[in-house]
């Protein structure tokens, strides 16, 4: 049995801000290509690897905790009832995203565009006005990479499937309205004040180490707040900041819905996968592949 110890989202910021002139009114262009899963993937990453709580390859990035034994019995169909296997511990790519301005622009799968209507564009900072601030769809990608290259084979663990479209922001109210989020979100009111955000420091501080504070929920280190569930974001440091916080924020945000499961690294209870509405930041990775800058 491979076990999975944590998952690795592989985040993809892609920006298409480029205008152009159509009719007299000014439209958002559709770059992208095909994200190549041999070249553009950090395989590094992965590590370390752990069988049990046995570290059996180092890695240069911290490590979350392991299942104590490194033999599991996992329930069965009868009449085996119990199967044994191996908890073997790595960081597993499992969703990519595009974070984009343009609606319906599916970066990752080559830049086709899919027609949605009734879809604002985001906006940007470069132009000063009453309002300053960015707004970006999110579109999230299944993407069981270690399946696909059968690299690790398990038929209980491992994420399998088909690359495929999750989720699109585009078709989600409550993405692009601060106000609908707070259905999903309604702690949201308790984080919403300096002392709350100054404790994002810590988080910062340590993330840059080691792994994020997982009790500062309401953080994503230095990228700014989880907070709230949409594509808005109030003074933008860049772009690339962007597209990372808002695929965090999907993340959380998919958990909340119960769309992404979690797995608990203890014995027996590693075998199930479970809900859980506070995303546990310390299991997750970050990487930036495809980008594409601001024109």
């Amino acid at each position: 049995m491979a076990w999975r110890t944590v998952l690795l989202a592989l985040a993809v910021w892609v920006c298409q801000p480029a205008a152009a002139a159509d009719n007299g009114k000014t439209s958002l262009t559709c770059e992208g290509r095909w994200v190549n899963p041999i070249t553009d993937v950090c395989w590094e990453c992965l590590f370390p690897m752990s069988i049990g709580s046995v570290q059996v390859s180092a890695g240069s990035l911290p490590d979350t905790e392991n299942p104590p034994s490194p033999i599991q019995f996992c329930p069965a169909p009868p009449p085996i009832f119990e199967r044994p296997g191996i908890a073997i511990g790595f960081w597993e790519p499992f969703a990519m995203t595009d974070v984009t301005r343009s609606p319906g622009c599916m970066v990752n799968m080559g830049g086709f565009n899919i027609n949605i209507p009734n879809t604002g564009t985001g906006t940007g900072t470069k132009m000063a006005n009453e309002h300053p601030g960015t707004f970006y769809h999110v579109h999230w990608y299944k993407y069981p990479l270690i399946s696909w290259l059968s690299i690790i084979t398990s038929d209980m663990c491992m994420q399998g499937g088909e690359y495929d479209i999750g989720y699109l922001s585009e078709l989600d109210p409550t993405w692009q309205n601060d106000n609908l989020a707070l259905f999903l979100n309604p702690e949201v009111i308790l984080f919403a004040n300096p002392v709350a955000q100054m404790a994002c420091a810590a988080d910062a501080v340590v993330a840059g180490v080691s792994k994020p504070i997982d009790a500062l929920f309401w953080c994503a280190g230095s990228h700014g707040s989880m907070y709230p569930f949409t594509g808005n974001i109030v003074n933008e440091s860049s772009g690339l900041n962007s597209g990372a916080l808002l695929s965090e924020r999907m993340d959380f945000k998919l958990h909340r819905e119960g769309l992404i499961l979690d797995t608990v690294p203890q014995n027996t209870a590693v075998c199930y996968e479970y809900p859980s509405a506070i995303m546990p930041k310390s299991r997750y990775r970050y990487q930036m592949v495809n980008t594409i800058p601001d024109v």
